[in-house]
């Protein structure tokens, strides 16, 4: 058994994909878009979005496609836990564009080097970083 992640976007998961990438967070390795290959479209405005994807990289695995009923991303984050202080600080940097820093990058009372963000998408992401 594995449990993963799943991203619902309503219109914005290429974009977002893109810039996971950008990030250095790893790649997309397989899309299906509706209308393509015989996909189905549920509504006409998600003709040519994506449909289902699945995005990887050193040490993420997640899922992610546009859906006209995605509700708001609340309840869950990413979390990723990183081994070197700099890279964290580097990545927490560039996901933060254009987001929300919900707690900066700082030394926590459990001794870790941590900060949570929400980024451009709606998707919350915690850095954890044991020192």
């Amino acid at each position: 058994m594995q449990l993963s992640n799943y991203l619902f976007f309503t219109d914005s998961c290429e974009q977002a994909l893109e810039f996971y990438t950008q990030c250095g967070l790893g790649h997309v390795v397989h899309t299906l878009q509706y209308g393509k290959d015989g996909m189905p479209v549920p509504i006409e405005s998600l003709r040519g979005k994506i449909m289902h994807a699945k995005f990887e990289g050193p040490g993420v695995m997640f899922y992610a496609s546009d859906n006209h009923d995605a509700e708001p991303m609340r309840g869950s984050a990413h979390m990723l836990t990183m081994d070197d202080r700099k890279q964290t600080e580097n990545l927490f940097g560039y996901m933060a564009k254009n987001g929300v820093i919900t707690t900066p990058l700082g030394m926590q009372p459990w001794g870790n080097f941590y900060g949570k963000l929400t980024d451009q998408f709606g998707v919350q992401w915690m850095f954890d970083c044991p020192v």
